[in-house]
């Protein structure tokens, strides 16, 4: 079992916050922009409610800005580890987006500030595998998101067609561990964990059946990219 503890997972990302953007973009081929911007095209908010969007396990904020940019809904992003944090205040800064546009704050996927309901969109980028209980990190999710509203997952998966399974996994395993682990030097073997912890995260239905158990409904999903990753919406 991969050892998802909160202060693992924290101490994790907290040393490799300088190099995250680059390796997100490098290793993926640049191909996570496209599966964020079919999040933001494929969950559309109401314009007219004066809800905002949250965007959990933010990370250094792309997906909380993606939603800004093209919705112009404001967007509070959250995640428990400073140091991605204050990257993404600078892309924030650079970018000219306000923070009553888009708000970075640090928060707890797992014990959420937030009251019931107060979210018309719960989102969630490569995120939910690393809370320690994914039933409680969807459960959460689903608490502080508005009746008639929308939670969001994108989440990595791994390819049912057996040859480019075949040569993902060995790419997964073998080839982006040694790159990250050169490129982004961490204690924790982050790029160790990123293939373990996908290979063990429930995908597809199962994934899909916890959502419903976590109170949603009209769960769908969507993979992306031969199934590389995957997006699941469902309704509150």
């Amino acid at each position: 079992m991969v050892d998802r503890s909160g202060q693992r997972v924290k101490k994790m990302f907290g040393q490799i916050a300088p190099r995250y953007d680059f390796l997100n973009h490098f290793l993926s081929g640049g191909v996570d922009y496209l599966w964020r911007s079919a999040v933001v095209r494929k969950v559309q908010p109401k314009l007219d409610s004066e809800l905002k969007i949250l965007d959990i396990c933010t990370g250094t904020g792309d997906l909380a800005i993606a939603f800004w940019k093209r919705w112009k809904v404001p967007v509070v992003g959250g995640d428990f580890t400073p140091e991605m944090l204050e990257i993404g205040r600078e892309k924030l800064k650079r970018s000219g987006i306000t923070e009553e546009q888009v708000r970075l704050i640090e928060v707890d996927a797992s014990d959420m500030p937030f009251r019931d309901g107060e979210f018309q969109v719960v989102s969630v980028a490569f995120g939910l595998r690393n809370i320690e209980s994914t039933e409680h990190g969807l459960s959460e999710m689903t608490r502080v998101c508005a009746s008639g509203g929308q939670v969001a997952v994108l989440e990595f998966s791994l390819p049912t067609f057996s040859l480019f399974r075949w040569v993902y996994l060995f790419y997964f395993r073998n080839i982006l561990p040694k790159i990250g682990q050169f490129t982004a030097r961490n204690q924790w073997d982050a790029y160790h964990y990123l293939p373990e912890s996908v290979q063990e995260f429930p995908q597809g239905e199962e994934l899909a059946e916890m959502m419903r158990q976590s109170g949603l409904s009209d769960v769908r999903y969507f993979p992306m990219t031969f199934g590389i990753a995957t997006l699941y919406i469902g309704k509150k």
